[in-house]
């Protein structure tokens, strides 16, 4: 069993290097858009620091908190889109039947959908997470906390992202649902928990787990607690079976459109 998922993930990371491999052909267009990310996740800080001017605290956070927010959020969504780029279109690929090609690969169905292109920008976006935690002060414990919840933050993410796709296996036209539900995940994720009340916060612990991507681990950070980093790393590991299990559940349902196409 072991031996199998080494594979499957050995396979999975040459798939991601020849997708980026292709993606840095053309270098210009490769490290601007890197750069670029990285200049538009930093403009939205700076109104954070007008906001910081004119009150000392909001929802609970002070500035540092709310750039280590920043960078769990920029980190987490790079990781998930860089790695998973595909997760994100998996909606169309079911109900464009495109998901032909991966059937007849050499690896899990899922795993060859949703890595088998890069999202080249998403480098920014992991940079520019460890560029604010080097700003607001590194040391070998945060970049190894951080790092770690980049890791479950992304992989929740995508399981959400994979979760919401699949529903096309079942409903017409649930794009737009996807689409929403992962615009959620990264529009509350950059904001503090304490401004959120009620049904709301509990939503965003539950149904949009951004308290386990982001809130909690802001906890952690501030007062590090063991039990929550192992509930965390449970969690992920259970939400990602869940995914496999709801997805493979939906591809028996799969009607392929013939489709002749070849994955290079």
């Amino acid at each position: 069993m072991l031996t199998v998922v080494k594979n499957q993930i050995k396979i999975s990371l040459l798939t991601i290097k020849y997708a980026l491999i292709k993606e840095s052909l053309n270098k210009v267009t490769f490290i601007t858009s890197i750069v670029f990310m990285i200049l538009n996740n930093a403009s939205f800080i700076i109104q954070w620091f007008i906001f910081f001017s004119l009150k000392e605290n909001i929802g609970g956070y002070n500035m540092d908190k709310v750039l280590l927010l920043w960078a769990l959020a920029s980190g987490t969504f790079g990781l998930s889109h860089f790695f998973f780029k595909n997760s994100y279109n998996l909606s169309s690929i079911i109900t464009n039947g495109k998901l032909d090609a991966y059937l007849v690969m050499p690896k899990n169905v899922l795993l060859s959908a949703i890595t088998t292109d890069v999202e080249s920008s998403a480098i920014g976006d992991i940079l520019y997470g460890y560029i604010i935690l080097f700003i607001s002060g590194l040391t070998i414990p945060k970049f190894l906390l951080f790092t770690l919840f980049i890791i479950t933050g992304g992989l929740i993410m995508t399981s959400i992202a994979v979760i919401l796709g699949s529903l096309s296996f079942w409903f017409h036209k649930t794009d737009t649902i996807a689409d929403i539900g992962n615009s959620f995940i990264t529009h509350f994720a950059t904001y503090p928990d304490g401004i959120f009340k009620g049904i709301t916060k509990i939503l965003l612990y539950t149904v949009i787990p951004i308290g386990i991507v982001s809130y909690i681990p802001i906890k952690i950070f501030t007062e590090f607690n063991i039990y929550l980093t192992i509930g965390i790393i449970l969690l992920t590991i259970l939400l990602v079976g869940i995914t496999f299990i709801i997805f493979n559940k939906g591809l028996k349902r799969y009607s392929s459109s013939n489709l002749m196409i070849a994955r290079i």
